[in-house]
């Protein structure tokens, strides 16, 4: 299945929201799903990409903020009866900036604060789930050669590039969001799109247009 899915990867915009592994999902007790995002350092900076995907399944209403809002609180019904709060949620993040793997894992925790940014507090036994990996070398399985070379990107350089995984994280997961469908599943159970009108007005109310 994993390889028919990298046969079948083609380019173009990604399908959010309800497809996939994210037909299931449920996001701050709104209808959740797939979300995706991207940053590209200026040539300055490295001219480097970070790509974020999140299955986003986790959060209470109540905690739910998008650009700094408390929106979940706003929006106190839409609830659903099959799950209250909590969950959890996938992150895998992208780059074609050359890092080592303790870069990586510092990639990783970056993402945890833009994840922080929608409102999750990550609670016990919430099983979040945070993949990072660099696509900057192709290294063969068996080399010929006894050593090689990589070049990898300097730690006083790298701070643009955690800027751009937390800004990425939070938006992937507001689009997620944003991008699902109310859904109708087993014993009449229905779980509610994100009312985007309402968070229109929700911004309108705090000033912010």
């Amino acid at each position: 299945m994993v390889l028919k899915a990298i046969e079948s990867a083609s380019d173009g915009p990604v399908e959010e929201g309800c497809v996939g592994g994210g037909t299931g999902m449920i996001c701050y007790e709104f209808k959740g799903g797939i979300g995706t995002s991207s940053r590209v350092l200026p040539e300055k900076e490295g001219s480097y990409t970070a790509g974020v995907l999140v299955m986003a399944n986790q959060g209470r209403r109540r905690d739910l903020i998008i650009k700094g809002l408390p929106v979940g609180k706003e929006i106190t019904d839409l609830l659903s009866a099959s799950r209250k709060g909590y969950g959890s949620i996938i992150i895998v993040v992208a780059t074609d900036a050359p890092l080592t793997s303790r870069q990586l894992n510092r990639i990783s925790k970056r993402a945890s604060l833009g994840l922080a940014r929608t409102g999750t507090t990550a609670n016990n036994g919430s099983g979040e789930i945070i993949l990072s990996f660099s696509t900057a070398y192709k290294i063969p399985h068996y080399p010929e050669e006894f050593t090689c070379d990589v070049k990898i990107l300097s730690d006083t350089h790298i701070n643009p590039l955690f800027e751009a995984v937390e800004e990425a994280t939070e938006e992937a997961v507001i689009n997620a969001l944003c991008a699902a469908t109310t859904m109708k599943g087993r014993d009449d159970n229905i779980v509610y799109t994100l009312p985007l009108d309402r968070v229109k007005m929700i911004m309108k109310k705090y000033g912010l247009q």
